[in-house]
């Protein structure tokens, strides 16, 4: 068995900003020499979330911010802004609506996505921050 353990890094917007991570994730995936296996990811932190989607701009700067305001709207009231006296309770929300990882299989030293399909971060905070994404990828 194989098992290799990466880290990717980006410098984000924060605000709904996404950011997308599919050609460096290949990339990495490939160099671990796994041909048959499982890629796991994490994003460090309880603001940001990963998932897939078509990463063009109606879909990612208008329509998904449009449905996340809808789910969790940043001007509601939120328990943790009153305890702590921050501004982003709405971005612990969203982050736990879409979630902190991904498993993805690797097949034939790739993960396979659909033609129009990017593995994608999402920084809901309202600052710009420093994001690490764990990936542990292993293979048999």
């Amino acid at each position: 068995m194989i098992a290799e353990h990466r880290t990717l890094e980006r410098r984000t917007r924060g605000n709904d900003h996404v950011v997308d991570l599919t050609h460096e994730l290949q990339d990495l995936v490939s160099s671990t020499g796994v041909t048959t296996g499982q890629a796991a990811l994490l994003v460090h932190g309880s603001t940001a979330a990963l998932t897939t989607l078509e990463f063009e701009p109606g879909l990612v700067q208008h329509d998904v911010a449009a449905a996340m305001e809808r789910l969790a709207p940043r001007n509601a009231r939120y328990e943790h802004e009153q305890t702590w006296h921050d501004d982003n309770g709405h971005s612990h929300v969203r982050a736990a609506l879409v979630g902190p990882s991904l498993s993805l299989p690797v097949v034939e030293g790739r993960i396979p996505l659909g033609t129009w399909q990017q593995v994608v971060l999402v920084d809901f905070d309202t600052r710009p921050r420093n994001r690490v994404i764990h990936v542990s990828v292993v293979g048999v």
